[in-house]
């Protein structure tokens, strides 16, 4: 559901807050404990930020979620991204989350703003920004707008490299579809989508939740310019599923040559969960730590 244009997203109703915050609260049972969340406010919003931090004194690690979701779809990177570093997960503005947006976000000056001032108030060290799909697009904006408070900048499938197309749009149906199967079909579905998050119920009770129950800002953000990948001033770590839906290989390792420093790796799965999540921890903290 989205919200009207040129209004911040808004719930349908207090029922469906209320629906949606105890689906909530259950996905983020499957973050590590003990963790802590708090809401930071800034000109434009109050965020929600989920912290997990054993080792609080490195160089913070914030995860921004794709489009329409939050910082539970993180779980499964959380305990081992904060072997060295504070892990933040961010409810971004607009989406169906507890974070209040009193402006939108969507635009790319509006949304670096927001993010420089959380991430002021995150500590005074040079940030690791871990984006998914929109979140992915978020860190690439933030490189380019407001790269004073950026250490890196790791890209999971990102919006914003190439336009979306009937591929991309073909597999969003047949994957909303999947997820309202019973349980054994809906297995079977998700291997044959790459997409293991199909059978994880929190995840997907809470998503089914947001849909029925938010009207999400639209998150459309534009293909970057070969100047604009040229002017990222950070080290990048491009990630993308073999069969993902967003971006072919080819066409990332194409884009991420356009960066000044940027690494590429091709994984098993597709768009929205990769496969093998041990191994994309270890080459995630890998490129962090050797920046930090």
């Amino acid at each position: 559901m989205q919200a009207l244009k040129g209004e911040p997203g808004s719930w349908v109703s207090n029922e469906a807050r209320e629906k949606f915050m105890a689906a909530y609260e259950r996905a983020f049972a499957l973050w590590p404990q003990p963790n802590e969340e708090f809401d930071i406010e800034t000109a434009t919003a109050t965020t929600r930020v989920h912290a997990y931090r054993p080792h609080p004194d490195g160089s913070p690690v914030v995860l921004l979620s794709g489009a329409g979701f939050n910082a539970s779809m993180w779980y499964p990177h959380v305990e081992a991204l904060a072997k060295n570093h504070p892990v933040y997960g961010v409810d971004m503005p607009g989406d169906p989350n507890p974070s209040v947006p009193r402006a939108l976000m969507t635009s790319p000056q509006a949304c670096a703003a927001w993010l420089d001032e959380l991430l002021a108030q995150l500590g005074d060290r040079p940030a690791h920004l871990v984006g998914a799909s929109y979140g992915g697009w978020v860190a690439m904006n933030q490189a380019l707008c407001g790269p004073a408070r950026l250490a890196s900048i790791t890209l999971l499938d990102p919006a914003g490299l190439t336009e979306l197309d009937a591929r991309f749009w073909w597999w969003l149906s047949i994957s909303g579809l999947a997820t309202l199967t019973p349980m054994p079909v809906r297995r079977r579905l998700g291997r044959w989508l790459d997409n293991p998050a199909m059978v994880e119920r929190e995840l997907m009770t809470l998503m089914w939740a947001g849909i029925r129950g938010y009207r999400m800002e639209p998150k459309f953000p534009g293909v970057l310019t070969d100047d604009q990948l040229g002017a990222i001033p950070v080290p990048v770590l491009l990630i993308t599923g073999a069969r993902s839906a967003f971006i072919t290989p080819a066409q990332a390792r194409d884009r991420a040559a356009r960066m000044p420093n940027a690494d590429v790796a091709i994984v098993p799965g597709g768009h929205g969960r990769f496969n093998r999540t041990g191994e994309l921890n270890d080459r995630i903290t890998a490129f962090i730590d050797a920046r930090s």
